[in-house]
């Protein structure tokens, strides 16, 4: 129950008349009891509020930046009609900053006994599951004076999926593919490890590609082609320590790693290749295995929705020991994660070995482009120090790239934007060189 504004006015506008010529409780009561009989009529006239019927209905999944609707169903079995005004609560992360109320309050009028939809439009800022919160209504009588008030639970959830930004580049390396594998009019000879066929020798064509055998069966030389592998197992281990909370630009470290494998694991599916992820910081957070073509890049999608960086040092025995539990036969291992120095040498230099001996090792990595703009300013005291820390950074990231380069692992250090198609054209160079 609440009193509305509209009460309260005609409460003040008949306190005042008593106020100046008859100030007296006899005053004040004769101006008030009817407004109080006028409230009590109108709160029973008002639909009830807890009999009604509540349910939920729309879309259960969107991407970060898109809108979701929402439907909520409102049956009045009452015999009177309701006159309400609904706020449908749910974090504030479901909506743009500063929409909020106007996207969560509603104006809705039921007849007896039927029913009536009202959408709430969701544009949530932020990945993961979005749960519903209390519906509250208010139901109003026909003098709007005084309301029924009460709240019922409509559960519903929407995931907030990765928006996948880098989707735009999968053409022109799906282009490139079918380049490397003989597909389109240009031929690549000589590249990958897998025979495809034997064709007619050309000038120009490499000699060591010659088939002797064939060509003795036959009148004319023939060579051999070659296509990229298939059927290779890639695992993409995304590192969620504390290191991915570092935000690049407007979002966290993690979220472009997420976008750069998401690009990779759309174009390794389309060649044939089998691909897993594994989200890791001292326990598993997100595994995923066995996966058809058809279904590898959803579930992707929807194991990453939930994850969040963890503000604890990444265990990097354990990760390696994990790693290689889940790619028990000669993978490619692309482990997005940080090039700092000090987590990379003491934590991931000491158990490469582990890894590279039995798999070939992708490292990616997010670079800040602030850096970068840093290290050219100049014009004042404080740039030029700044210049000074940034040039030092990015020594100690060369340095510890350098490293890792000499224990065999490749490196793809790119910022946000250039991460996901950097890290797509390495992959599509290892399957070129057939290192897979």
């Amino acid at each position: 129950m609440a009193l509305t504004g509209r009460a309260a006015l005609l409460a003040a506008l008949g306190s005042l008349p008593v106020g100046i010529w008859e100030p007296s409780w006899t005053g004040i009561l004769a101006v008030n009891a009817p407004l109080a009989v006028a409230c009590a009529c109108d709160f029973a006239l008002a639909a009830p509020v807890r009999r009604l019927s509540l349910t939920r209905s729309g879309d259960t999944s969107v991407h970060l930046g898109e809108s979701a609707d929402v439907t909520l169903t409102v049956t009045n079995p009452s015999r009177r009609p309701l006159r309400a005004r609904i706020r449908d609560a749910w974090p504030p992360s479901s909506w743009l900053p500063g929409t909020e109320f106007a996207a969560s309050r509603h104006r809705l009028t039921v007849p007896p006994g039927e029913r009536r939809r009202l959408t709430t439009r969701l544009r949530p800022t932020r990945r993961g599951d979005r749960h519903a919160d209390r519906v509250t209504i208010r139901s109003y009588g026909p003098l709007g004076l005084l309301t029924r008030q009460g709240t019922h639970a409509v559960p519903w959830a929407v995931r907030v999926l990765p928006p996948f930004t880098s989707r735009k580049h999968l053409p022109s390396k799906l282009a490139r593919l079918r380049e490397l594998d003989g597909r389109t009019s240009v031929l690549t000879r000589g590249e990958g490890t897998e025979f495809d066929s034997l064709r007619e020798y050309v000038p120009g064509d490499d000699t060591r590609s010659i088939d002797w055998r064939a060509t003795a069966r036959q009148t004319t030389v023939a060579v051999r082609t070659w296509r990229p592998e298939r059927d290779r197992h890639i695992l993409l281990v995304l590192d969620t320590g504390r290191t991915s909370a570092g935000r690049v630009g407007d979002a966290p470290r993690l979220d472009a790693s997420m976008d750069a494998a998401l690009l990779l694991a759309a174009l390794a599916s389309r060649a044939g290749d089998r691909v897993d992820l594994l989200a890791y910081d001292r326990r598993v957070r997100a595994l995923v295995q066995g996966r058809t073509a058809r279904d590898v890049l959803p579930s992707l999608v929807n194991a990453m929705a939930t994850l969040e960086p963890e503000l604890v040092e990444t265990d990097a025995r354990g990760l390696a020991a994990t790693a290689i539990r889940t790619a028990p036969r000669r993978s490619l291992i692309v482990l997005l994660t940080s090039l700092d120095a000090a987590p990379v040498e003491e934590g991931l230099i000491p158990v490469l070995a582990q890894l590279t001996q039995r798999h070939t090792v992708l490292v990616a990595s997010v670079a800040d482009p602030h850096v970068a703009q840093m290290a050219t300013a100049r014009g004042n005291t404080e740039a030029v120090y700044e210049a000074a820390a940034a040039a030092r950074a990015q020594t100690e990231r060369d340095r510890t790239a350098e490293k890792l380069r000499r224990a065999g692992v490749t490196i793809v250090d790119a910022t946000p934007d250039d991460l996901a198609p950097a890290l797509a054209d390495a992959y599509l160079a290892l399957k070129s060189a057939g290192r897979l």
